[in-house]
């Protein structure tokens, strides 16, 4: 066996095996020089992983495919090689789920046939599947070559994924000390990820209607959603006549000064200061 190294097969290639050998590179299980793309058992058999190829599931000895009829599960070859990684403590529960809801689960789905194709919609998977070569002659050393741009991007992309969880978390105690207050507005000094801390933190059931917070050189006032699934609703709406007036017309309807801009959606507004968004909330809570 080749220590450190990964199989996977040739051809054109999909979201699920990118991701798996991009997983494995970051946390410094396998070497970029030494992923092989083939179909060969024999070869394969050399490797110390092998991703979506090779017809065997069987996390003990790093074998990681999907298509074998025996196994019925709905993971791909991406959600094995996250699950390995959970189940052999390279990570903690906490990030585990939060990569499987931001990226993972909708990589296996997709890959398994299990996500209808939308309009003008455009998923991780779909910019995956756009590396592979537009000829479909295409030489293997073309796919060979699109495959690595494909990891790089999706490296990076994992990457991003790890250190904005690292940065939720960092955040947690701020929130916390916010929350403790148990008031109908969370006021925070400096911008910061909120709302995946709120509802971690048991935020569902908390009193807090909105959030204050600086954002630029500005504050804003946000409603809060109900629960982490339905971000963009809120549990209690900005006024419906402040509804996408913005400067000189909200600044008449509210009697603030401050006042820049209501969204539409009436989920959000925006304010000179910190006082101005205060303001707005208390005529808010007084309809």
């Amino acid at each position: 066996m080749v220590p450190r190294s990964l199989g996977t097969h040739d051809g054109s290639f999909h979201a699920d095996e990118v991701s798996a050998v991009s997983l494995l590179l970051i946390f410094d299980l396998i070497d970029k020089d030494k992923i092989f793309r083939m179909r060969d058992p024999q070869k394969l058999g050399e490797c110390e992983f092998v991703c979506d190829v090779g017809g065997v599931y069987d996390p003990e000895t790093k074998r990681f495919d999907h298509h074998q009829q025996e196994y019925t599960g709905l993971l791909s070859s991406a959600g094995m090689v996250w699950r390995y990684l959970h189940e052999n403590k390279f990570v903690d529960d906490s990030l585990y789920t939060y990569v499987n809801h931001a990226a993972i689960i909708g990589i296996d789905a997709h890959d398994n046939g299990k996500v209808m194709q939308q309009e003008g919609v455009c998923t991780f998977s779909h910019v995956i599947a756009g590396y592979v070569p537009v000829e479909y002659a295409a030489k293997e050393t073309e796919l060979t070559a699109a495959f690595l741009g494909a990891l790089d991007f999706a490296t990076h992309f994992f990457q991003r994924l790890l250190a904005r969880h690292a940065y939720i978390e960092s955040c947690r105690d701020k929130v916390a000390a916010v929350m403790v207050k148990k008031e109908k507005v969370l006021i925070f000094d400096e911008a910061l990820p909120w709302q995946e801390n709120f509802f971690d933190l048991g935020g569902k059931d908390h009193p807090a209607l909105f959030i204050i917070m600086p954002t630029g050189v500005h504050w804003k006032l946000r409603g809060i959603p109900p629960n982490q699934e339905d971000r963009m609703g809120v549990r209690k709406p900005h006024p419906e006549e402040w509804a996408g007036l913005r400067d000189a017309a909200l600044q008449k309807i509210t009697g603030i000064p401050g006042a820049i801009f209501c969204h539409k959606g009436r989920f959000i507004s925006i304010w000179e200061t910190k006082e101005d968004a205060r303001k707005a909330l208390d005529l808010i809570l007084k309809k």
